[in-house]
């Protein structure tokens, strides 16, 4: 035992000599101390108890969001087998309406068919027309236009100045060499 004693009083003595390092001071401690009772009483009064109050508030309000979620969830389960039962009634009825409108449009169709065949035979005649038309007005237009080249090339060449027959004749004779 007196062994135990004396370490103890070398641990006492080793602990007020490294407080009297570091300047621990009781005074200040026990002020310090009281200071933070103080302080968490208040806080406990003021802070801590109205924090809680608000958090169990919150709480029952959540729970009551949870319970009015199940519900909610129940009831969409309902108006899903609700909307599932229409759109199968919906489907009977559009896939009658469907078999109904194919056969309909199959003999519209046909009638259709006949009329495009008879509408596109038209359209080619015109077609036709209408090319051999454009044809011989760009081919006339191409004489025209060789017609003049000839006869401005030639009227450089020879350097003489061509009578309005001449012209004629060059344009006349370009004409046929380009029509044959």
């Amino acid at each position: 035992m007196n062994i135990a004693i004396l370490a103890q009083a070398g641990i006492v003595d080793m602990a007020r000599e490294t407080g009297e390092t570091f300047g621990f001071d009781w005074k200040i401690f026990l002020s310090q101390v009281i200071s933070f009772v103080l302080v968490a009483l208040v806080l406990r009064l003021y802070a801590y108890k109205p924090i809680l109050a608000v958090l169990e508030e919150r709480r029952q309000r959540i729970a009551e969001g949870l319970l009015n979620a199940e519900k909610i969830k129940q009831q969409l389960a309902e108006a899903e087998q609700r909307h599932a039962d229409i759109l199968a009634k919906a489907n009977a009825q559009a896939q009658k309406m469907i078999d109904d409108a194919r056969e309909s449009a199959a003999h519209v169709g046909e009638r259709k068919q006949q009329e495009a065949i008879v509408a596109a035979e038209q359209i080619i005649a015109k077609a036709h027309e209408a090319s051999a038309l454009e044809r011989e007005r760009t081919m006339a237009e191409l004489k025209r236009q060789l017609g003049r080249l000839v006869v401005e090339t030639t009227a450089k060449v020879t350097g003489k100045v061509l009578t309005p027959e001449d012209q004629k004749r060059l344009q006349e004779e370009a004409a046929r060499q380009v029509a044959s």
